[in-house]
């Protein structure tokens, strides 16, 4: 029973100093990430020269979809139309086909080139501020 009750206190005595030293190395050296809470970045690579899939290294479908997607066709936003703008002042809401929309809410929409993703950026009395496929717009009432 003593060999027990000693070996259980030298192993809890050794993790608590553990958890100390990680502690004080932790205090010591932060990492710029644990301030801003981003824990992994990925980054796509534009070819494969600038790095490949680690899980299939030969595959080229990321290169592929990235050169298709450079490649695709502006979005028509003609079907994109305000509906109605409403609200307090210093909160604006706005109808966009169907769908309200508060400054910085996203949703994927479908246009007459398919679907598309629309973030809100600004709502104004007469006008909705838009950012589609990185590109801003600026979108009135629907003149019908």
């Amino acid at each position: 029973m003593n060999t027990s009750k000693t070996f259980t206190t030298l192993l809890t005595l050794a993790l608590a100093a553990l958890a100390i030293g990680t502690m004080a190395a932790a205090a010591d050296n932060k990492p710029a990430t644990a301030a801003t809470g981003i824990r992994s970045v990925f980054v796509l690579p534009s070819s494969t020269k600038e790095g490949r899939d680690p899980f299939f290294p030969e595959s080229t479908r990321v290169a592929d979809a990235l050169a298709q997607a450079a490649a695709t066709k502006p979005v028509d936003i003609t079907t994109l139309t305000v509906r109605g703008i409403s609200g307090t002042p210093g909160h604006l809401l706005a109808i966009i086909n169907n769908h309200t929309f508060a400054v910085g809410e996203e949703a994927d929409m479908q246009t007459s080139s398919g679907r598309t993703h629309v973030r809100c950026v600004e709502i104004h009395t007469d006008s909705v501020l838009v950012e589609i496929n990185g590109q801003m717009r600026r979108l009135g009432f629907d003149t019908q």
